[in-house]
């Protein structure tokens, strides 16, 4: 989970991908995600009872799946196959505030959109790798959770 937010922050602070308002709201299940996934690993190790791991990777799963859900949402705006949000703002830092440097940061960065895709790697888009992705980590946390002891 934190190496696909890891990922999504490079593509935005490294390659200059800014998110659209969808993209930053894909996040926020890994964002809550993360902090579980250590919590229930930690509780593994030291032994805590095994329904506070399963309830943990319970709760991590179902937020995998929400992230899921949301992507499968972004992809259909992007494949125009339903509409979007009326307006997609973001309020990403995405242009400098040193005039100087305006002008070549305004070339360098993409503008965030939620009905066009800013990259598509093997015909799927950031949000539609983010559907597959969710959907790994999900039967993953899902595994763990209904695993026989």
């Amino acid at each position: 989970m934190a190496a696909v937010v890891g990922a999504a922050l490079g593509f935005e602070h490294i390659g200059g991908y800014i998110p659209c308002a969808l993209c930053l709201m894909e996040r926020d299940p890994y964002y809550y995600s993360v902090p579980l996934m250590i919590l229930a690993a930690l509780a593994a190790i030291f032994k805590a009872p095994g329904s506070m791991v399963r309830g943990l990777l319970l709760v991590g799963g179902i937020l995998m799946v929400y992230g899921a859900v949301l992507g499968i949402y972004h992809s259909g705006v992007e494949w125009h196959w339903w509409a979007g949000p009326a307006t997609c703002a973001t309020s990403a830092l995405g242009v400098t505030v040193n005039a100087g440097d305006l002008l070549a940061d305004i070339n360098s960065k993409k503008p965030p959109s939620c009905d066009a895709a800013a990259l598509r790697v093997l015909g799927l888009s950031f949000a539609g790798w983010n559907v597959v992705a969710s959907v790994i980590l999900a039967w993953i946390a899902f595994r763990g959770a209904f695993k026989r002891a």
